[in-house]
């Protein structure tokens, strides 16, 4: 029997999702708050400028101004606030200077440059990151990659994708698209962040499941090093096994080693057929019999595989106001992408998938997309949720990678946690407004968020290092995507050992002796 688009005949599954389909509204930028943000030093006062590193002058100011044209060179207060501030609100710089090359001999010459003069500099892409990782915590100069936005190459045989580093993710997919071809990585920040950034922080995305990791991506790199030095790996070759793969050593680096100008990508085909699952479920057991029977019923077509909590969908539902997709709440819902190329055998595998969940009591309602449109609303409920969490006036975020018989148990955890410290609860007089859990079940990531009113040290304090104890003694990883950057740079330990720590420090000293790339973060 085929889904029929207007029918409740599937075992309860609705599929008729017009009521819902009001245009679908780009997740807004920074909207949420008009607070100022505290700078970073106050907020963390144990941090001290290193000495070291030299104060801006006019004269560097003239260097940098020979090396770019003015325009490129940006100096006003109001043209540096966005550059200061990281994407939470949570962190603010205060450089007095943003560098925006636009070839990477110009970011050549201004490292070699600020090395000479030991003249701090933070790499900056999209300015999209969770962890402070890619704002200034005191003077460092910033340089962004915006500017850096050319598509250089594609071979539609090979798949292979050369392009900028500053080139924005969505784009790069348009463009491949076109092609017939699709990026192998997807995220909710697709529409600002930068291909170099993903690059540099290993991004996970929502597809990882289906295409992997960006170490086995990432054919090729060119990135300039602190002395100015240019590392140019960009081949196009899938096997190359001369001696060390050097670019595997700058993939989740964070800019502490050196900065990614450009990247060689392999890109797959792109699927000819999409469709979207959008269900409720009763418990987090449910969700992983789910998924199991997912990944053996729907097999090579099973592109992602998502989970959201309740709590999640309540605050979803308060910042995109619209109706729900599904009219009944549920303390779990989980959202699976099928794609492949023959949409008969496609449909029929995700119905027989659907039928089978319901009649075994897995799954208790559901709806399934029918168009373009209706994929669109139902990623956004999964996507929307990281900006939703915003809603209250900010977030402590947790990105971090557990065994999946144990990943929603963390939030359950630092929910308690905060009961007990009396610090969550509907009023304002209560910092904390939500703990929320979600996200990718396929390779066991999950996102901690904890929505409050306000940044506080009391609520800080009761998450960390709890969060990252409670990550350590459930064997898992404290950054499981978004990197270490600022806010876990004192957790490392957590998760690699001392001889791992002392591999890392040795490798910053190498690529970096005067230590002006990207410092006060993990290392």
């Amino acid at each position: 029997m085929m889904i029929n688009p207007t029918s409740r005949a599937v075992f309860g599954l609705r599929v008729n999702l017009s009521r819902c389909l009001k245009s679908i509204p780009r997740l807004p930028s920074r909207s949420y708050s008009q607070k100022v943000v505290p700078l970073t030093k106050e907020t963390y006062p144990s941090t001290v400028r290193n000495q070291a590193f030299a104060s801006l002058s006019s004269d560097d100011i003239g260097e940098f101004k020979k090396i770019l044209s003015d325009k490129n060179v940006l100096t006003d207060a109001s043209d540096l606030e966005f550059f200061n501030e990281d994407w939470m609100r949570k962190y603010r710089g205060e450089s007095k200077c943003v560098l925006k090359p636009q070839t990477t001999e110009q970011v050549s010459q201004i490292l070699k440059y600020c090395n000479e003069k030991q003249i701090a500099v933070v790499p900056q892409g999209g300015n999209t990151g969770l962890v402070g990782g890619s704002v200034p915590v005191f003077d460092e100069v910033i340089l962004s990659l915006a500017n850096m936005n050319k598509i250089r190459s594609f071979d539609n045989v090979s798949g292979i994708f050369k392009l900028d580093a500053g080139v924005i993710l969505e784009i790069a997919d348009q463009y491949l698209a076109e092609q017939g071809y699709i990026f192998p990585l997807d995220l909710g920040a697709k529409g600002s962040c930068h291909v170099g950034g993903n690059v540099a922080c290993n991004a996970g995305g929502l597809r990882l499941l289906r295409y992997g990791s960006l170490h086995g991506s990432v054919l090729g790199l060119e990135v300039v090093l602190a002395d100015g030095t240019i590392v140019d790996s960009m081949h196009s070759l899938r096997k190359d096994n001369t001696g060390y793969d050097t670019k595997q050593l700058f993939i989740g680096s964070e800019g502490t080693l050196g900065v990614i100008t450009g990247v060689s990508i392999l890109c797959p085909a792109r699927p000819k057929f999409t469709n979207i699952a959008f269900l409720g479920l009763e418990s987090y057991e449910a969700v992983q019999h789910c998924f199991t029977q997912a990944k053996n019923e729907l097999g090579e077509i099973l592109s992602a595989f998502e989970f959201m909590d309740e709590d999640s969908q309540d605050l979803a539902r308060k910042f995109i106001k619209q109706t729900h997709p599904l009219e009944e709440s549920y303390p779990f819902y989980v959202l699976i992408e099928t794609s492949g190329s023959n949409k008969e055998h496609d449909d029929a595998k995700l119905e027989t998938f659907l039928e089978s969940s319901m009649e075994n009591g897995i799954v208790c309602d559901g709806t399934v997309a029918q168009d373009e449109a209706q994929l669109k609303t139902l990623w956004y409920w999964r996507e929307g949720v990281s900006e939703a969490s915003t809603i209250g006036g900010g977030v402590y975020k947790y990105d971090v990678s557990i065994p999946l018989k144990d990943l929603y148990s963390l939030v359950e955890a630092a929910r308690e946690r905060l009961e007990e410290a009396n610090l969550i609860g509907e009023t304002d007089d209560f910092p904390v407004l939500r703990v929320i859990g979600y996200g990718h079940i396929g390779d066991g990531n999950l996102h901690l968020n904890v929505a409050v009113r306000r940044y506080t040290k009391e609520v800080e304090k009761c998450l960390e290092p709890f969060v990252y104890e409670w990550i350590s003694e459930h064997h898992g990883s404290i950054s499981a995507e978004h990197g270490l950057g600022f806010q876990k740079k004192n957790y490392i330990g957590y998760t690699k050992t001392e001889n791992e720590i002392k591999v890392i420090k040795q490798l910053k000293n190498l690529y970096d002796p005067n230590g002006i790339l990207n410092p006060y973060k993990y290392v």
